[in-house]
């Protein structure tokens, strides 16, 4: 019989009725990070965020304590914190703040005072339980949602790589990346698929630099292009990037050039696409 995180919350002497599940996965969060990268890297910046919400979601946050939820690159939703939550009234101010995060214009919100609330917070990181349907409902009852718990780990640790032929992100998340998959993709060469969302264009490139996929790709972060001929002749975009084929180790800079040809004959991406060359 599974485990149910309302027998957490009746073990630790709170009652369900009181408490409210937010899963967050929206991008209102921080410039180019996810909430789950906000919470992992700047835990400051993730409580100013939780902090400020919608007078549209008032009545669905009027509850005692809320257990916050984050959803990790893999999909699964983990415990982010357990906090009693009191309402502290109606943002009169902007509130800017110096982790990037964004905010909403003065009287336009309401602020809440949170504060971790020990009894569970043991468990922060290290809890994943199985949302179920409605995605979109990230604010529920958890007398009326008993979420069944999936794992329990010894501690917080990143998703798993998901492999080369499964990896895939748009540029702008590579930067945040666990850092096991950076390692990975810095250590390997080949060739990659660059799909944009707004045109249906693709490019095939090959990593053949020192810090390989990753360094590659770093590149198009921070100027959009490159330096190819093809994208630079584009809007800047946001491109989604996979992996078509992964070069040995022991592959020639000539070997792996051989390999992206063969890539942009099968995928006609210089008569269909963006290569020039």
């Amino acid at each position: 019989m599974p485990i149910r995180f309302n027998s957490l919350l009746g073990q630790a002497g709170i009652a369900s009725r009181d408490v409210r599940l937010l899963r967050h996965q929206d991008s209102r969060a921080a410039k180019g990070k996810t909430p789950y990268e906000l919470w992992r890297d700047d835990r400051p910046a993730f409580e100013f965020y939780q902090e400020v919400q919608s007078f549209a979601n008032r009545a669905k946050l009027n509850a005692g304590y809320w257990a916050s939820f984050v959803v990790t690159p893999a999909g699964e939703t983990l415990l982010a914190g357990f906090y009693a939550a009191r309402h502290d009234g109606i943002n009169e101010t902007d509130r800017q703040w110096p982790h990037a995060v964004g905010f909403d214009p003065a009287g336009t919100c309401d602020i809440y005072a949170l504060t971790l609330d020990e009894r569970l917070n043991d468990l922060a990181g290290r809890l994943v339980i199985a949302w179920g349907d409605g995605e979109r409902s990230w604010i529920q009852r958890a007398d009326n949602q008993d979420k069944v718990v999936l794992e329990v780990r010894q501690g917080f640790r990143e998703p798993d790589f998901p492999g080369f032929a499964r990896f895939i992100s748009p540029l702008s998340k590579i930067e945040g990346l666990p850092v096991a998959w950076i390692a990975v993709l810095r250590a390997s060469r080949g060739i990659y698929l660059l799909t944009c969302p707004k045109t249906r264009e693709q490019y095939v490139g090959s990593a053949t630099g020192a810090e390989s996929f990753h360094g590659r790709w770093m590149s198009y972060v921070r100027d959009g292009h490159g330096g190819n001929v093809g994208l630079k002749s584009r809007d800047p975009s946001d491109y989604q990037v996979s992996i078509l084929e992964v070069a040995g180790s022991a592959a020639t800079i000539d070997e792996i050039l051989a390999m992206e040809t063969l890539w942009k004959r099968k995928l006609q991406s210089r008569e269909m696409g963006l290569n020039k060359n």
